[in-house]
């Protein structure tokens, strides 16, 4: 006795070995045994063989007609055997019968099953919906292999290229379209991006690293509507002092401006301007939620995305001859020592005299000029002071450390000529400037002393802040003020680039409560003492920051690979970080380099530039020689090869000015949290 059992919703013939009230004991054909239910057994047969039975009826069973099979089928549940003979017109045969039952089984569209072997026919108006509905998968199975066949071929079809973008980032992957990508895809082994690339889909390996990160962090875009920045509310002083800002040529965003006078003791007078936007930009308005959702200006080489709309920047920036709101802090302090005798800070309206340049002072403002007093030097009646009071101050910063700062590493600013939308048609320069220009240093030292002071003004009073402290090596921001030993301060407050940084905004909008209303401003300023939303735009903040620093990274690194292309380079000098890791000595590009024997950190090595890869952001390069020099190149090694020090770099870069305001974020910075300054307000991040 043999029998044709359901088994895992497939069936299976066997020979039957033993039986009882409830199982059978049964052998397959490859020996195997086993022990089922009764109730799985659908045909109990002597003839043929198991093994027969089934080839004979999966051959058979793709002749019968199942419209035919419908229509003989009674209109209730009904088992096999009873189809089978009204089918045939006799007592069927076990191969009969299992031949119908495949055929059924087969068929869910035309026949419902109820049970092992029982099957009800589909009502006429469910088998008329499934039907079309099996056409219609039919036909889109057709239309998605025509689709992948096209792309197999080389050419990208109508439909989808309408859509590439949304396939790329925001895929529907029941859609046909991405069906058609993906079939494509796997058979070609290559992922959507590169495929879409190559066939054309996106002008540049850049307009996809572009618009992913938009999708993610702008997905409304990144343009703002009009706005209105209401009146603030209250007459300012006009003061009565020359103040200039320094910045890079292309910065439109200008929030800091100084001024200097010259005592008769030999104290000097420093006036440290930072434009207001806080005073119209408040809490919770829709300016301030426009700013808060940005969290920071972003930037990149060509490029920026604005934290503040235009209206507000038109309204607040220090633009040279016109007066305009800030937030001035008058320092008095000894330029010997950097002592700071007196500190008082002020809410007016100042009027920049000029807005000076980088590009045109910085090869003249040299530390032999400001230290010589006959030397000539533009503007020397307002940078001579100011320096000599900046090295004060850095002495006693540096008394505090305990060790000089770090001033030798090296930045590149980039510059794209053209549209940089356009990479194919635009020209990339990518220019180095050293970190410890004077300019810098000093413009930096000023923002450090206005961060470090307005941080303890707003703890005097009781108000929080958003602080940024390091103690221990570690680097954290919270809302009490706490030493920040790489810098060599006692608490350290962003506050200088209102403009530019949602927590210089936040911070602005508690110091005029406190110059306002003094130690009863914890009970008026818009963030109180122990509230979490304080905490909130922390998080957010540093969440942001770091995507914003990554994506301009990931900028820099791609202008890089462009200059490579661009200047045909195919060998190339590079300086060893550590390990297998290089920097090539013309651009800050970072490479891990495979076969690199051991070598100490600053040794110069030469390259083959064999291939680059834009949108993977990789080269494809091979170790050649060593370079013999006399020494080792300390200039061009980074901050990168000692962590600490590139740690504490990022830290002074920080305190805005020229040495943060308008400095690239560097590989490195900041212990690998995403800190360090504004990045340069120019066609470079």
């Amino acid at each position: 006795m043999h029998v044709l059992y359901e088994d895992d919703g497939g069936f299976k013939a066997a020979t039957v070995l033993s039986e009882s009230d409830a199982s059978l004991q049964v052998e397959a054909a490859s020996g195997k045994r086993s022990k089922i239910k009764k109730t799985a057994v659908v045909v109990r047969f002597e003839q043929p063989g198991p093994e027969t039975l089934l080839k004979e009826a999966e051959a058979a069973a793709p002749e019968l007609d199942l419209e035919f099979l419908w229509e003989c089928a009674p209109q209730e549940e009904f088992d096999v055997r009873t189809l089978a003979e009204e089918y045939y017109g006799h007592a069927p045969s076990a191969v009969e019968q299992a031949t119908l039952l495949l055929r059924v089984h087969a068929a869910p569209v035309y026949f419902h099953r109820r049970g092992k072997g029982k099957y009800r026919p589909a009502p006429p108006d469910i088998l008329a919906a499934a039907l079309a509905a099996v056409e219609k998968k039919k036909r889109q199975a057709e239309q998605v292999q025509a689709w992948a066949d096209e792309i197999k071929a080389g050419s990208l079809p109508e439909a989808l290229a309408r859509q590439a973008e949304t396939l790329l980032f925001r895929p529907d992957k029941n859609s046909l379209e991405w069906k058609a990508l993906d079939a494509a895809c796997t058979q070609l082994r290559k992922r959507p991006d590169r495929l879409l690339l190559e066939l054309g889909a996106f002008p540049s390996a850049l307009s996809i690293h572009k618009r992913r990160f938009y999708g993610e962090y702008f997905p409304k875009g990144a343009g703002f509507a009009p706005a209105e920045v209401p009146a603030i509310g209250r007459e300012l002083p006009q003061a009565e002092v020359e103040a200039y800002s320094i910045d890079d040529i292309t910065t439109t965003e200008i929030d800091d401006a100084l001024s200097v006078a010259e005592l008769p003791d030999g104290m000097i007078r420093v006036g440290i301007h930072i434009a207001a936007p806080a005073l119209a930009v408040t809490r919770d308005s829709p300016l301030d939620a426009l700013a808060r959702t940005r969290m920071s200006t972003v930037y990149m080489p060509g490029a920026k995305i604005p934290m503040q709309p235009d209206e507000v920047i038109a309204a607040f920036s220090l633009d040279a001859g016109r007066p305009v709101p800030a937030v001035s802090l008058y320092v008095t302090a000894d330029p010997a020592t950097g002592a700071v005798a007196a500190s008082e800070t002020r809410l007016e309206r100042i009027v920049v005299r000029e807005n000076l340049r980088h590009n045109l002072l910085d090869d003249l403002v040299t530390e032999e000029a400001l230290d010589d007093p006959a030397a000539e030097l533009p503007h020397g009646a307002l940078l001579r002071p100011l320096w000599r009071l900046a090295k004060g101050l850095a002495a006693a910063r540096e008394a505090v450390r305990g060790k000089p700062e770090n001033n030798n590493r090296i930045d590149y600013s980039f510059y794209v000529d053209g549209d940089p939308d356009r990479p194919d048609e635009a020209r990339i320069r990518i220019e180095p400037r050293r970190r410890n220009a004077p300019l810098d240093r000093l413009v930096a030292e000023y923002m450090i002393l206005a961060n470090n002071l307005w941080g303890g003004l707003l703890a005097s009073c009781g108000v929080p802040g958003i602080y940024r402290s390091q103690q221990g090596g570690r680097v954290r921001m919270g809302t009490a003020a706490a030493p920040h030993e790489a810098i060599g301060v006692p608490q350290y407050a962003w506050c200088t680039s209102p403009l530019r940084r949602y927590v210089d905004l936040v911070n602005q909008g508690q110091l005029i409560a406190a110059v306002e209303h003094g130690v009863s401003a914890r009970l008026v300023a818009p963030y109180k003492p122990r509230e979490a939303d304080l905490f909130a735009v922390i998080g957010a903040f540093e969440a942001r920051y770091a995507a914003y620093a990554d994506f301009q990274q990931a900028m820099e690194r791609f202008w890089c690979l462009r200059w490579l292309r661009q200047e045909g380079v195919t060998r190339a000098d590079a300086v060893v970080l550590r390990d297998d890791a290089v920097r090539l000595k013309a651009i800050p590009l970072f490479i891990r380099l495979g076969g690199l024997p051991a070598l100490p950190r600053g040794q110069t090595v030469r390259l083959d530039i064999l291939g680059t890869d834009e949108l993977e952001l990789e080269v494809d390069c091979r170790f050649v020689e060593v370079v013999q020099e006399a020494g080792l190149d300390s200039a061009a090694l980074e901050d990168e090869a000692d962590p600490q020090a590139a740690a504490e770099a990022a830290e002074v870069e920080a305190a805005d000015g020229p040495d943060a305001d308008d400095a690239p974020l560097q590989p490195g910075d900041g212990e690998g949290d995403g800190d360090a300054g504004k990045a340069q307000d120019s066609p470079q991040p």
